[in-house]
């Protein structure tokens, strides 16, 4: 059997049934074959598929965002809006950007210290190699999406394990991809389960992304922890929104209410934590109530019911009540959820409900906003709402998340151009943009050394030390008179070296 048929046989296998994990090693190493020879190709050559991807995906759009929708039972038009659009724009970033970014940049010798004289300077961009990206299942398309075409961009080959349900809209990806002229041997769609994340990772990916919750990004970092192989986390958010007292209500009530339905309220970034000024409180509570009255409210799942329950029951008895949504004895929730009279110190401030369930917590001013926004374990994103836009910025200066929007929510964070990340147990590492992409090369110092001269060569002699501590002096010492001071030591110490180098004849 030739390499070809052997390699059309396991793509067969691994992405058509997706169930024989035995086949994820032997798949590892096509990957690392085809990303040998892919990784030297020119920047401008791996473009080239790139930019005919940009165009399958426009000729394909309905198609893909049906893929991804239709196992989240969404709207395709939300998919469209909130995965496809966002992808298209991706693959133009690339095309646009990444000669700039990962052209080999040669330092100049303007800074070079005097002890470096003569040494040449470039800084590489190397591909990683294989990157196994773990995937999620609320966003199929669009957050696995970018990360697999900006491996492909930086020389690497790509195992993709999607998150469950997400195996149609990787599968439809992957088919574009093809299409477009990428070898089929740089890009491994993994079945959706647990232990298919396993076999990969013990198959010795050099770099892994993962999008999930954060137990589950533990779990994965003690795997990787034994090889050392690195990752980046995009995991869990409980995202913080400052309404300040100038806020337009309208605009806040709004907002909130998008982020409690989109994906029904399966998105990291939606919020969970409103700090609103106690002056407009009350207020806002009411917005909050006639906008997400009864009549508009839904059932949230069985599964959403059991695991949150006890969290609600704990927070009604702390005192807290609904604004919106309600909980039943017989375990029936219905979203979306809003609830008022949290205290600052509520455990349920500190919980990973990725679910429409969001806490409003009222504030004396900014200052106490900010502290209690950053008194969270999770910092992925923020939002404020202010008519003041200076002061708004300066809050967001202060404020301990990855992406902060002013007047906005979610929406801009899903800007190709722009990297996105978390902190503390929100993960680490960023996606997307300029500083993405460089995240999946690793770079490379190459020096050149011109001339033969090379004093370090030379054995240590006894003046070395005062020599040194000149050249100390005449770089990075205070004021003038004390440079001058530190160069005629060094002047000193080096005539003195050279009388020493010639009495011993070397």
């Amino acid at each position: 059997m030739n390499r070809v048929t052997e390699k059309s046989m396991l793509h067969k296998s691994l992405q058509l049934s997706g169930v024989d994990l035995e086949l994820i090693p032997s798949a590892m190493r096509m990957a690392r074959a085809a990303q040998r020879d892919w990784a030297i190709k020119p920047i401008a050559r791996r473009l080239v598929p790139v930019a005919e991807l940009r165009r399958l995906i426009s000729e394909n759009a309905m198609a893909l965002a049906a893929a991804s929708a239709g196992s989240r039972q969404r709207p395709t038009a939300e998919s469209l809006t909130a995965e496809v659009i966002p992808l298209a724009e991706a693959c133009r970033f690339l095309v646009r950007n990444t000669g700039s970014l990962l052209k080999t940049r040669r330092l100049g010798s303007r800074s070079l210290p005097l002890w470096l004289w003569g040494v040449r300077r470039e800084i590489r961009r190397d591909a990683f190699g294989v990157i196994l990206i773990i995937g999620p299942g609320n966003y199929p398309l669009f957050l696995p999406g970018v990360q697999l075409i900006q491996a492909l961009v930086a020389g690497n080959a790509v195992m993709l394990k999607p998150g469950v349900g997400g195996t149609p809209a990787a599968a439809a990806l992957i088919n574009l991809i093809v299409r477009a002229g990428f070898d089929p041997g740089l890009v491994w769609l993994l079945p959706e389960s647990v232990e298919a994340a396993r076999c990969a990772i013990a198959a010795g990916p050099d770099k892994v992304l993962f999008t999930g919750n954060a137990g589950t990004g533990e779990k994965i970092l003690q795997q990787l922890a034994p090889s050392l192989i690195p990752a980046t986390l995009e995991l869990s958010g409980s995202d913080a929104v400052v309404v300040r007292a100038d806020a337009d209500l309208d605009l806040v009530t709004k907002a909130l209410v998008f982020g409690f339905r989109l994906n029904g309220g399966a998105t990291c970034m939606a919020p969970k934590r409103v700090f609103v000024d106690r002056r407009i409180a009350t207020e806002l509570e009411g917005r909050l109530a006639k906008a997400l009255s009864p009549e508009g409210s839904y059932r949230l799942s069985a599964e959403l019911a059991s695991r949150l329950g006890p969290c609600l029951d704990r927070a009604l008895e702390s005192g807290m009540h609904f604004i919106a949504g309600s909980h039943h004895p017989e375990e029936e929730l219905m979203g979306p959820v809003v609830l008022g009279g949290a205290t600052p110190d509520a455990p349920i401030l500190q919980e990973d409900l990725f679910a429409p369930i969001v806490v409003l917590v009222t504030v004396a001013d900014d200052a106490e906003a900010v502290l209690r926004a950053n008194d969270c374990r999770f910092a992925l994103g923020a939002s404020i709402f202010s008519r003041n836009h200076a002061v708004a910025r300066r809050m967001a200066e202060r404020l301990n998340a990855g992406v902060v929007t002013i007047n906005d929510l979610i929406v801009p964070t899903a800007d190709a151009h722009a990297p996105f990340g978390g902190r503390k147990r929100s993960g680490f590492g960023v996606t997307r943009g300029a500083e993405g992409l460089l995240e999946l090369t690793a770079p490379k110092v190459i020096t050149l050394t011109r001339g033969r001269m090379r004093p370090a060569f030379d054995l240590p002699h006894p003046g070395d030390g005062a020599l040194f501590e000149a050249y100390i002096g005449v770089a990075h010492g205070r004021g003038l008179a004390g440079r001058i001071r530190s160069l005629i030591n060094f002047l000193k110490s080096l005539m003195n070296r050279s009388k020493l180098k010639a009495q011993s004849g070397l």
